[in-house]
């Protein structure tokens, strides 16, 4: 019987992701075990974003291979199937959804997600408290909840929004696009203690990131070099610290 450390949450085998007949992923190999959080890095236009995109069920790639997800095919889920089984996508660019409220969509996201595994609903004054301590510990502005998602948010608004999303509904798995991108310091810092309050032996993630400055607050597990649709090279975090040196050009 495997322990829970040896348990895979994520494997991906020879998958091959093109657009319009233009290969963009090509061979791709990666596993993620539960526990682990792994970085995705790589020059623009190396495939990250449309990797993330695929795990999250966009539509309009012609995907081959193999992706399991909890040694299910992920390939077969529909997007709201394979976020009832704890996989969370924050957005690079988070879209603004007028007419629905924010508070509303959490409540209503978060219940969803646990009555498909069979848990109690939770009411609104519960749901409140949950969600105003999670608001508090990320320095969310209590009236951002009661505005419409994401309209008029600046840049660093809607980040810490994905990452209240993410530690309300506390994923098994969460996806990262670039959620450092036209952040502050100090928003930085505050989503950076987000999600490492959700580290869990149980929980994994992906981070994709251009830069290694989010990697100086979230230790990854691994890193790995994503560059013409292929993973050219893997090490640990201090492979980041490599890069942010000498750049992608010496990619052996």
């Amino acid at each position: 019987m495997q322990s829970l450390l040896e348990r895979k949450m994520l494997k991906i085998k020879n998958l091959k992701i093109s657009v319009d007949n233009k290969e963009i992923i090509k061979d791709l190999n990666l596993e993620i075990k539960q526990g682990e959080i792994h970085a995705l890095m790589g020059p623009n236009g190396s495939g990250k974003s449309t990797l993330s995109n695929v795990l999250a069920g966009k539509d309009g790639y012609n995907v081959t291979g193999e992706i399991l997800y909890k040694e299910k095919d992920l390939l077969k889920m529909p997007i709201e199937e394979r976020a009832r089984k704890g996989l969370f996508m924050a957005f690079q660019y988070p879209i603004e959804i007028p007419g629905v409220n924010t508070i509303n969509f959490l409540k209503s996201s978060l219940n969803a997600i646990r009555k498909s595994n069979k848990k109690e609903v939770l009411d609104t004054f519960e749901f409140l408290n949950l969600v105003k301590e999670k608001a508090k510990a990320l320095n969310v502005n209590g009236s951002t909840l009661n505005r419409h998602l994401n309209v008029g948010f600046s840049g660093g608004e809607k980040k810490k929004n994905e990452i209240l999303q993410m530690s309300v509904l506390e994923p098994m798995f969460a996806i990262l696009d670039e959620t450092d991108s036209g952040l502050d310091i100090d928003s930085l810092k505050i989503i950076s203690n987000g999600i490492n309050s959700l580290r869990s032996i149980c929980r994994s993630f992906l981070i994709i990131t251009h830069y290694q400055r989010l990697l100086e607050h979230i230790k990854p597990d691994f890193v790995h070099v994503l560059a013409d649709g292929k993973i050219i090279k893997t090490g640990c975090s201090q492979l980041a610290e490599e890069l942010d040196k000498v750049g992608y050009g010496n990619k052996e």
